[in-house]
């Protein structure tokens, strides 16, 4: 099966590891048929754009349900250590990370190529900039002291 392009900012990090907005319930099923077995939600689980029976709709298609909420405008530390860990426990299996538009999730993983060979800084800049560019908190938790005055600038759509 060929990846889900219908999925809001979908992109393919490498083989085992996928990120990409809010997935509908039949969208996850897609994302199931590609063999993912870990759903990973980075977004706050409800309000605007969130899908409020994600963990039953996940659990249902047979696959693991992690949340970790991050409030966008206060990514923290722990936040990402529990996204490494996420990551680096589950080394070996197939994985979809998603938020609500896949900007929590695409700093995440630049932050994450910083530290990790799994993933190259050039390639996780590269998806993030396609999504957009971190500025103020965001840009202080990837590293980016030079944007940590700008706001966030968007690409593509306007969220």
């Amino acid at each position: 099966m060929k990846d889900p392009d219908d999925i809001l900012n979908w992109r393919r990090i490498n083989a085992r590891l996928t990120t990409s907005g809010q997935p509908d319930a039949l969208q996850l099923a897609d994302i199931q048929r590609l063999g993912v077995t870990h759903i990973v939600n980075t977004g706050p689980g409800h309000g605007e754009g969130a899908l409020e029976t994600e963990a039953e709709t996940v659990a249902r298609l047979g696959m693991v349900y992690i949340h970790i909420p991050v409030d966008f405008e206060n990514p923290t530390d722990q936040n990402f250590e529990d996204f490494r860990s996420v990551l680096e426990a589950n080394s070996d299996k197939l994985i979809h990370v998603h938020c609500i538009y896949n900007a929590r999730v695409s700093a995440f993983f630049y932050r994450y190529a910083k530290t990790n060979n799994e993933v190259s800084d050039e390639q996780a800049f590269e998806i993030m900039e396609s999504i957009w560019r971190p500025g103020s908190d965001w840009a202080e938790f990837i590293g980016d002291q030079k944007a940590e005055n700008v706001p966030n600038q968007y690409a593509g759509e306007d969220y």
